[in-house]
């Protein structure tokens, strides 16, 4: 049951971290467009660099998610890399508990009303013909912190698999997280 619900979870995961990809291309022609204009036709855009901020926002918000389902994240270690697979759970379980969850939680009831603020006063830029619909790229900050305690769901029971030794943890190679 753990197991099947642990690649319930991966797969929306990794579709959140498919969209995030997307986000990446998006900026990156956006980007590329952006600055052709600008240096070779002299022509420029506040709304086009406004919009690479906030693709960048939210591709990196929705990253958080496929990073932690990944063990992309970025950890100490030192010891930690000395330990056995299921010390390593223990850790994984017991920091995802009491550090991730609250903190998630916090920053999903602490932005809902900064998203709320934006919708009702109909946000806008503040640069001339800049994006409107401020509450859209602010909306990302709660929806992100909801799909990583998700992802944090499904690293959890990834952890209690490990601890069970009903799964074997991914291999790591020292190295990996700075490519």
């Amino acid at each position: 049951m753990l197991l099947r619900l642990e690649k319930l979870i991966d797969r929306f995961s990794d579709f959140i971290g498919w969209i995030a990809a997307v986000l990446m291309l998006l900026m990156l022609v956006n980007v590329f467009y952006d600055a052709i204009m600008r240096y070779l036709f002299r022509s420029g855009s506040i709304a086009l660099q406004e919009m690479e901020w906030h693709l960048f926002s939210a591709m990196f918000l929705l990253g958080i998610s496929y990073a932690l389902k990944e063990d992309g994240h970025v950890r100490v270690d030192i010891l930690y890399d000395r330990l056995r697979p299921r010390a390593k759970a223990i850790i994984n379980i017991v920091g995802t508990l009491l550090l991730l969850v609250p903190i998630s939680v916090l920053i999903v009831d602490g932005s809902i009303w900064f998203v709320n603020e934006a919708y009702t006063l109909n946000e806008i830029s503040g640069d001339p013909g800049g994006l409107t619909r401020r509450w859209l790229v602010k909306a990302v900050i709660p929806v992100s912190f909801a799909l990583l305690l998700v992802s944090a769901a499904g690293f959890v029971i990834r952890n209690i698999n490990i601890f069970r030794g009903l799964e074997q943890p991914k291999p790591h190679t020292p190295g990996d997280e700075i490519l």
